[in-house]
């Protein structure tokens, strides 16, 4: 059976699911109950400056029948008394002693951040985690985002808590930023012993038609907020890509983003991750995710073979080029399995309007099902994606796979288009329609039968 225990620069959990510092681990009740459900790790709340809390503070996008497929919150860090949370952090480590505590922290001198290192440690935590990404309340503090975005002041600060720290230190990086290698780096240079990411992302999730309010309404008004869930998967996943193959920062990472699923803990942990955190997934449907995520992850690595969790972190990052280094001669056209269409026509509409048109329909009423051009398909593969039944449309490669060419290479050699009109263009041998033909009633031409 798979073995799903991690070690994270230091700190050791018996699997690789972490809460995030957030709302579930606002107390040392919900992270015991967490644990006692099967959760590996915890980052408690983040502990700092007193704060005031605003209300309403969460806002969510519904997508069709899919509730918070992303979530935004106007929250700050814990409003609860500094005394109180060190002493259950002291009480959750004495009843569970193999699991992850990390504590985050967020405060502004030199000072503070030396006592309060001292304090969480003093309780008796395992790991600290720099909260330099939150982007709304405490930015405008000059503490959150607004460190993760100075590159030079977040070395600072870690290099001010590495001064004093004997236990692992963690840096959560913003991705309100350009380019997230460069705090990553940072952290790394300032003596920082891993890396978690992303924070959330400065949003706006949507305004009350009938009150001009944006969501949340506090009062009448609102505020930008920290947007995070499933919707943000796709982002967390390439900053995550970015700082893993920087051999400038080579310090592990805590994934963060989106994670709901097993899957989509695996693909955290393929490009990199060591441990994943999770919040919106918790506060939708509970701790009891948990009793998904974990035989989902050890079926799947039985499947594959793997053994433990570095079997396979970062197994995808060798996969991820750059766009010029892409074979330009493999070749992919779509093809449609008529027996498992069910005539819908999405791919039609979806190529016709969206794409190449490359997909024709039947004059015959009767038959409703589509059929591809295959010299005019680019192997985009819109079609697959719309296309609502499983393996309907599948991508078949045309090439023979001998050549290999990349636009590098092609650049290197000097073999680049120099006009619209260079053989070497792309497009040239592509039909398209005339623009008039959009107005004639009667079907095109690329209608059969």
């Amino acid at each position: 059976m798979a073995d799903l225990r991690t070690n994270l620069a230091g700190i050791k959990s018996p699997n690789p699911f972490w809460l995030a510092s957030a709302p579930p681990t606002n107390s040392g009740y919900q992270i015991m109950k967490a644990f006692d459900a099967g959760w590996g790790g915890a980052v408690w709340k983040t502990l700092g400056v007193p704060v005031v809390n605003v209300s309403s503070r969460y806002g969510a996008v519904n997508y069709r029948d899919n509730r918070m497929v992303g979530f935004s919150n106007i929250e700050l860090i814990t409003d609860r008394p500094l005394k109180d949370n060190l002493r259950e952090i002291s009480e959750v480590k004495k009843r569970f002693p193999e699991h992850a505590v990390i504590a985050s922290l967020m405060v502004e001198t030199k000072e503070e951040w030396h006592q309060i290192v001292r304090d969480v440690e003093n309780a008796g935590a395992d790991g600290i985690e720099l909260n330099f990404g939150c982007p709304h309340g405490m930015c405008e503090r000059g503490m959150g985002s607004a460190v993760g975005q100075e590159p030079k002041v977040l070395q600072m600060i870690v290099e001010w808590v590495k001064e004093v720290a004997k236990i692992p230190v963690i840096t959560k990086l913003t991705p309100n930023i350009s380019d997230i290698t460069r705090p990553a780096r940072a952290a790394k240079a300032g003596g920082s012993d891993a890396i978690s990411l992303i924070n959330t992302i400065q949003s706006v999730v949507g305004v009350d038609l009938d009150t001009f309010v944006p969501f949340p309404n506090v009062d009448g008004k609102s505020t930008n907020g920290g947007y995070c869930g499933p919707a943000v998967k796709p982002i967390a996943l390439n900053m995550l890509k970015n700082c893993a193959q920087d051999q400038q920062v080579g310090i592990p990472i805590s994934g963060i983003g989106g994670v709901e699923n097993w899957k989509d803990a695996a693909e955290f942990i393929l490009l990199g991750a060591t441990t994943v955190q999770v919040c919106t997934a918790v506060m939708h449907y509970g701790f009891g995710i948990i009793r998904e995520l974990l035989p989902g992850l050890e079926r799947y690595m039985d499947d594959k073979g793997f053994k433990t969790i570095e079997d396979f972190r970062g197994k995808a990052l060798p996969n991820i080029l750059h766009w010029e280094d892409l074979n330009l001669k493999y070749k992919v056209v779509a093809e449609i399995n008529p027996d498992k269409c069910i005539g819908c026509q999405l791919c039609y509409t979806a190529c016709e309007d969206g794409a190449h048109q490359a997909i024709a329909l039947s004059n015959d009423p009767a038959d409703r099902k589509p059929t591809i051009i295959e010299e005019n398909c680019v192997g985009c593969n819109l079609c697959s994606i719309v296309c609502p039944v499983e393996e309907c449309i599948t991508m078949e490669r045309k090439d023979d796979g001998k050549e290999h060419l990349t636009w590098g290479q092609r650049t290197a050699a000097g073999n680049i288009p120099k006009t619209f009109d260079d053989p070497l263009a792309g497009g040239l041998h592509h039909w398209v329609p005339e623009p008039a033909e959009a107005l004639v009633k009667k079907k095109p031409r690329h209608y059969k039968g």
